[in-house]
């Protein structure tokens, strides 16, 4: 009798806490599908992600990049501050179509910038937890369409696959960019 006492009571601490934490994630977001991805994160325990979401009270949202900046039209995802200082993920519409994994790890890979000052060690961090979570979430018997993103994602995944302890190919691969130098050389996160 004990023991059906204690795995009921294992078992309904699980469905609460899942469904607590399941609610939690409409805070950042009102748009179905980012739920989703931030619902996937949460079921892969990515702790790290929310704490960082919720460490800036960052909302997130899809949004057309091309309207902050001509440039910005084909970055995948910015984070960014608005005029009253509100912090914001945005992805760019153009991935509005783009599989649930796919818009997860963007989401994981902004929630890493947290200062307001772009640094080559946050990008590196930024960009190694996306392939991360591209490797966690990436659904293998699955065949994705072969666009910018997902080429991204499975790019990164294999430099992050191929680093070692003496060679980050990651952060060769941020140091050596163009996109990033420029990128690393705005001082300031532009505002929409």
């Amino acid at each position: 009798m004990l023991k059906r006492v204690l795995v009921l009571s294992a078992c309904l601490f699980v469905l609460l806490s899942s469904r607590v934490s399941a609610m939690n994630v409409k805070y950042f977001s009102d748009d179905f599908k980012i739920i989703k991805a931030l619902e996937m994160l949460d079921n892969v325990g990515a702790k790290e992600i929310f704490d960082n979401l919720q460490e800036n009270s960052v909302k997130i949202m899809f949004y057309d990049l091309s309207q902050i900046s001509f440039s910005y039209h084909n970055h995948f995802a910015i984070n960014t501050v608005d005029t009253w200082g509100n912090r914001f993920i945005l992805i760019n519409t153009k991935f509005k179509t783009a599989p649930v994994e796919q818009i997860a790890c963007l989401i994981a890979h902004e929630s890493c910038h947290k200062s307001r000052v772009a640094t080559m060690a946050e990008e590196t961090k930024a960009t190694r937890t996306e392939a991360q979570y591209w490797t966690i979430l990436k659904k293998h018997n699955t065949v994705y369409e072969q666009t910018a993103l997902t080429n991204r994602l499975n790019k990164l995944a294999n430099l992050e696959r191929v680093s070692t302890v003496n060679h980050d190919y990651i952060q060769d691969k941020i140091s050596n960019s163009r996109f990033y130098q420029e990128q690393l050389a705005v001082r300031e996160r532009k505002m929409f």
